[in-house]
């Protein structure tokens, strides 16, 4: 076990915690403790064992040996009194997306045997800001909207302890500072919070992180001390790759393309190129449009008005032709979960109308280039949220598309992942493949030969990260955009 100073108030505890999945051994005898009104970080590459640990936590998962404890409970004899001290955010699933903003909150209260009356102070500056949204369903909401809703849904019992798995993922850089900023507020009122990220200047906020990998605890120390003596997978080196200057052949033309949906403009009049090779970063806060412009030019959404062509095609009379002639990475929805990783690349392939013999050749070399070969007959629900990632990009591009459009496809992925992901699209750029793409990480955002950021549908700047940092005189990309989408209304959509 890890030593405290005589005298500290332990809060959580875990000692010598294992967990197997047949073969696989998630924890490996993992030992740590957290103190009360600490922000303590649980970090780690994908398939660590951090969502494993967080569920054994929040009582929802059996270890196979170790003893857990929270508030002084044992997690296994004490399951239920702990359930009424733990307020759980997970990976994916925290919110009835069918319920509205005050449905949610009214059930989740309901579930704990108390009101939203009796604890809205604790959840009122969090809930203040999506109220004006109180009668739409949570899967209508924004990224940020969203989690400031699954945050005060996990707090209206009042908890002793915050149990926070990569609770920022999907959200912009805006939307993240404010969430961390409402966690140091809890923390000021005593609430103990654990939490995971995959974001390294989030990492930096917590007293203490541990760092995990492979199942087993490396180190547990601040972050200053922690990043530096895993910088090689926690902060990797960035990328470098010359940007290309030669201006191709435009392959995306958009001229004053708008979406309303009713008397909301989602779109309004945006007008830009991307030409043939280019990697084009689309920018925007949660509910700046950037999503319904995306699906617009990939076919999925007619345009309320304006023109757009996409390889050459009208996207409102050829739509079918454009899904046809483009690749495309959802940020909800990419892959089969429950067929085997070579199922996968065969259905995508021959929806694209390539040929069996053609499919076959090309699916172990295209596996032993992402280095996944030997998960060839593997499950895509079994792999690590980097792996997924990596392999639908893939996927995405193995019928060779002219374009490819990608949305937010390295949420939740850890740096070093983020870092072979980015790879993939140098080499595909450096095929002649023109690559767009949506980021809510600035250090992404350095990587693209040019960037456009939305603000309230419109595209308020435009230009290669080196001009545009010094048109708006910040050292960083995360220093232009804080500047621009601050002037975003609150959107719930």
């Amino acid at each position: 076990m890890n030593s405290e100073k005589p005298g500290m108030d332990i809060v959580v505890e875990a000692d010598r915690v294992s967990k197997r999945y047949g073969e696989v051994e998630a924890l490996d005898e993992v030992s740590f403790s957290v103190r009360r009104g600490e922000i303590f970080g649980l970090i780690g590459p994908d398939g660590a064992g951090k969502s494993t640990m967080f569920r054994i936590l929040a009582t929802l998962l059996l270890a196979d040996s170790g003893r857990t404890s929270l508030c002084g409970l044992d997690v296994v004899r004490n399951y239920k009194e702990i359930r009424t001290k733990v307020g759980y955010m997970p990976g994916r699933f925290s919110l009835y997306q069918d319920l509205t903003v005050e449905e949610n909150l009214n059930f989740f209260a309901a579930v704990f045997h108390t009101t939203v009356r009796e604890n809205y102070d604790l959840v009122k500056d969090i809930y203040q800001q999506i109220e004006p949204f109180r009668n739409r369903r949570a899967g209508a909401l924004s990224g940020g909207m969203k989690q400031k809703l699954a945050l005060s849904c996990a707090l209206i019992h009042k908890p002793e302890v915050l149990l926070l798995d990569e609770p920022t993922t999907g959200v912009d850089p805006v939307s993240r500072k404010e969430f961390w900023q409402m966690l140091r507020h809890l923390r000021d009122l005593g609430i103990t919070i654990v939490v995971s990220t995959p974001i390294m200047d989030e990492a930096r906020l917590c007293d203490r992180i541990a760092f995990i990998n492979h199942g087993r605890i490396h180190g547990i120390d601040t972050p200053v001390e922690i990043l530096h003596r895993f910088e090689g997978i926690l902060c990797p080196l960035p990328l470098e790759r010359k940007h290309s200057d030669k201006e191709e052949k435009p392959v995306i033309e958009v001229d004053r393309l708008t979406k309303c949906f009713g008397d909301f403009i989602a779109v309004d009049h945006i007008s830009f190129s991307v030409h043939q090779g280019e990697i084009f970063g689309f920018l925007g806060a949660n509910g700046a449009g950037k999503t319904t412009a995306m699906r617009m030019l990939c076919g999925l959404s007619k345009p309320t008005s304006g023109v757009g062509r996409v390889g050459g095609y009208d996207i409102f009379k050829e739509a079918e032709q454009v899904k046809n002639h483009i690749g495309y990475m959802s940020q909800k929805f990419s892959l089969y979960e429950d067929l085997k990783v070579w199922e996968n690349i065969r259905l995508f392939a021959g929806i694209y109308g390539m040929e069996r013999k053609e499919i076959a050749r090309k699916t172990d070399e295209l596996l032993e280039r992402i280095g996944l070969l030997a998960e060839r007959n593997t499950l895509v629900k079994s792999l690590p949220l980097g792996w997924k990632q990596k392999l639908a990009f893939s996927v995405s591009i193995f019928h060779e598309p002219r374009i490819v459009f990608l949305d937010e496809p390295t949420g939740g992925v850890d740096p070093a992942t983020r870092k072979q992901f980015w790879e993939l699209i140098y080499q595909a750029a450096d095929r002649g493949i023109t690559v767009f793409v949506t980021t809510h990480h600035m250090d992404e955002a350095e990587y693209c030969d040019r960037i456009s950021i939305m603000v309230n549908g419109r595209i308020k700047a435009l230009d290669t990260p080196a001009n545009l940092k010094k048109t708006y005189n910040s050292a960083t990309m995360d220093d232009v955009f804080q500047r621009l989408a601050r002037q975003a209304e609150h959107k719930a959509d």
